[in-house]
């Protein structure tokens, strides 16, 4: 009986996923690919998601900050623009409005509080922007799309946390302001899996490409091999060999 139970979920599970793609097919199955400059936004990876104990501990953002390692290094070798954002808000969380409101844990992240630092993993340069700010969207009450705008990017690389919250907000918002938009899916945690992959799916469908980090890492290598200055430097190179 309990095979036959076991079983029984499967086919549901198989039937379900096979009517869920041809429900999407052509018309929720378009991609917006990668341009020709874009930038990395590491959206939220605090030690409050990463710190056990903390109320926003999620072992999956664990698992996404240790592949964002790899993605960061890829785009600092690149020379692309790298934005780092994180969480704080006034004592008592007073400019954190609704928001608070509906996740009081949120007036933890107040300024001193080591919750609301970046992992050390990915300790932001000293000529990385990082961005404060009190909302879910990396974009809403920030300077990110006029300053991406200005610098000429295309294309917006998201990583961070959580893939249903602050992630998703960042990918719609990105879209919305006419930037491609795509996720390494490696690079991306939640606290559950059933947000977590509700929500790429979702976003891989309507607002952006959900792709493996290793596509990423070999665009990002792209880009160098083709940046003038490593055109020069090899020149120099074969030059001198001659």
């Amino acid at each position: 009986r309990i095979a036959r139970s076991h079983r029984r979920r499967r086919r549901d599970a198989t039937s379900m996923e096979a009517s869920l793609a041809a429900n999407y097919a052509g018309v929720f199955d378009g991609r917006v690919g990668l341009g020709a400059a874009p930038a990395l936004v590491v959206v939220d990876l605090t030690n409050a998601y990463c710190t056990p104990g903390s109320p926003f501990f999620a072992p999956g953002v664990v698992d996404a900050v240790r592949e964002t390692v790899a993605l960061l290094d890829a785009a600092r070798r690149s020379k692309i623009p790298v934005v780092h954002t994180r969480v704080e808000y006034a004592a008592g969380g007073v400019d954190g409005g609704r928001f608070v409101q509906k996740v009081p844990a949120l007036r933890k992240l107040v300024a001193g509080e080591p919750l609301a630092h970046i992992v050390d993993d990915l300790r932001p340069l000293d000529d990385e922007v990082v961005l404060v700010k009190q909302y879910p969207s990396a974009f809403f009450a920030t300077p990110l799309a006029p300053m991406l705008t200005a610098l000429g990017v295309d294309t917006v690389i998201v990583a961070g946390c959580s893939t249903s919250g602050c992630v998703r907000a960042t990918v719609v918002d990105g879209c919305s302001h006419g930037f491609r938009v795509v996720v390494p899916r490696e690079c991306v945690g939640d606290r559950h899996a059933a947000p977590h992959e509700a929500n790429l799916f979702d976003i891989h469908s309507k607002y952006g490409d959900v792709v493996p980090r290793a596509d990423v890492l070999a665009y990002l290598d792209g880009l160098l091999a083709a940046s003038p200055t490593q055109k020069r430097a090899s020149s120099s190179s074969a030059a001198s060999s001659a």
